[in-house]
């Protein structure tokens, strides 16, 4: 039976075609070439999260305009790397879910890979939101990542920052061990500093997440003013990230970046998603592409194909939920990837309150082929509340690129994945 599983999920994983998935999309009701407008759009309703249907819909701060087209293209295939699938095969029978004290959930015996290839109940939803957290990155991004804030009159400013992000443990890259020499008990860190406007530079935020999913991250952010950092409070999960619209829980892939054991999640159901993977041209990282002024992807660059996604609702645990800023979140979550393809974000009275599109644009990582993820990616978090949202894109480096970026090692653990490089910031 075990010789069975290790074949059947390498089959799953490596021969999965994208002729395969095209045809289920066609099937699905959405053929290749249809073009979905403000004037057609609930005929696909079915293949959209709310707060896409919101954004087609009107009556709202943010709608899409009335010229919008979202042409319709074909399904395609992202086999992981390899090592991923290896990785899987080898360690994923013997994860196993423990309960903690207060009621959360957490990983024993997770190495690397999917740690739940096959989620299933009891506890799909949780297991879908391991998976999600533990999907396949590249072990080290770097790049400068250009922001664009808009607030509800249309006054548009602009942030870029550089953006370190590292898996120092469970990593499934060719050529890496498992675990970073140099990881010191930290699971992944993520280092975000801005370079532009000038009057906020070197402003930066460093989040340390552990090996230990029950220990709670570490945040701090590096004040230039103060030429020192301050370590924030772990209740300060829903504070900004250097002014964006995005809260400390939202900057991951996806926008889940809570950590697993404080959070419950419930399975809704399997659906079938438009998503954005491939861009039409190398040059799709441009506002001339954009529809203004809801910052949105235009066909410029690329087409939209519908996608096998995972619906789960996830919330703070009972134990954690008094004084938090969100009642739920509704995430979509890839089969073939396990990366979030948009995120619904609703008020302590369950009413929508943002939405989160993340265009995971397929791109080749070095060594590990054509991949979703890496961070190559055109987000965007639409506060309809308070009217504001923050845009954002993204070409990075990876991995072995990192070492020479732009004539910079990025690749400097101490730098930039450990609050001693903090203080080395200003010199």
């Amino acid at each position: 039976m075990r010789k069975f599983t290790v074949w059947s999920w390498s089959v799953i994983f490596a021969v999965l075609s994208a002729a395969t998935l095209a045809q289920a999309a066609e099937s699905a009701g959405i053929p290749s070439g249809t073009v979905i407008t403000k004037q057609n759009w609930e005929q696909y309703k079915a293949f959209m999260p709310e707060g896409m249907q919101v954004l087609f819909k009107g009556g709202s701060h943010w709608t899409f305009p009335a010229d919008f087209r979202m042409v319709v293209g074909p399904t395609h295939s992202y086999p992981l790397p390899q090592a991923y699938i290896k990785n899987t095969e080898k360690y994923s029978n013997d994860v196993k879910i423990r309960t903690l004290a207060d009621g959360g959930l957490t990983l024993d015996g997770y190495v690397a890979g999917v740690p739940f290839p096959n989620p299933e109940n009891p506890q799909k939803g949780w297991k879908i939101l391991a998976d999600l957290w533990y999907s396949y990155v590249p072990y080290l991004i770097c790049g400068f990542q250009d922001f664009w804030l808009v607030d509800r009159f249309g006054n548009v400013s602009y942030e870029q920052g550089l953006q370190v992000y590292r898996r120092l443990s469970h990593i499934s890259d060719i050529g890496q061990p498992i675990t970073d020499p140099l990881a010191q008990g930290i699971e992944y860190s993520e280092y975000l500093e801005l370079v532009l406007p000038e009057q906020s530079r070197y402003l930066a935020n460093l989040t340390l997440y552990y090996d230990d999913p029950s220990k709670p991250e570490d945040t701090f952010l590096f004040i230039p003013a103060l030429r020192r950092s301050l370590r924030l409070s772990t209740s300060a999960r829903c504070s900004p990230i250097v002014g964006t619209d995005y809260a400390q829980d939202d900057a991951r892939n996806g926008d889940f970046n809570g950590g697993l054991t404080k959070f419950q999640a419930q399975w809704l159901r399997d659906q079938g998603v438009l998503v954005l993977t491939t861009p039409d041209s190398e040059n799709w990282n441009s506002l001339t592409n954009i529809y203004r002024p809801v910052f949105f992807a235009s066909p410029k660059v690329g087409k939209w194909e519908v996608r096998d996604q995972y619906v789960i609702d996830a919330r703070r645990i009972p134990a954690l939920a008094n004084g938090y800023c969100y009642g739920k979140k509704i995430m979509y979550v890839d089969k073939e990837t396990f990366l979030g393809s948009w995120t619904d974000i609703y008020d302590t009275g369950m009413r929508l309150w943002k939405s989160g599109p993340v265009e995971n644009l397929a791109h080749e990582v070095p060594l590990e082929g054509k991949q979703m993820a890496g961070n190559n990616i055109i987000i965007t978090m639409y506060d309809q509340q308070n009217a504001h949202l923050t845009f954002s894109m993204l070409k990075p480096g990876h991995n072995q690129q990192c070492g020479n970026y732009q004539g910079v090692d990025y690749s400097d653990v101490h730098r930039y994945s450990s609050v001693t490089g903090l203080s080395q910031i200003m010199r």
